[in-house]
């Protein structure tokens, strides 16, 4: 299939001296590059981070998870 890209000149000139350095056609490398872009992994997918994995107070400094919100955040920050 063929298709058409517009690419800023800079970013092309940067392209096609990777190529030549590699000894590869530009539409070889750019072929590599999409599905090396394909294979990696999206950010759904990729590990997130969550209230549950963020460290734990103890003691009588703890704070209730149930003040976590901004809001209650906020106001045990106010003198």
């Amino acid at each position: 299939m063929r298709t058409t890209l517009e690419l800023p000149d800079p970013l092309f000139a940067r392209l096609k001296a990777r190529a030549a350095r590699e000894q590869l056609t530009l539409k070889q490398l750019l072929q590599h590059y999409v599905e090396k872009g394909l294979e990696a992994p999206t950010p759904s997918t990729a590990a997130q981070r969550s209230a549950r994995q963020l460290p734990r107070l103890e003691g009588h400094l703890a704070i209730d998870s149930s003040r976590m919100s901004n809001a209650a955040l906020f106001e045990l920050l106010e003198p």
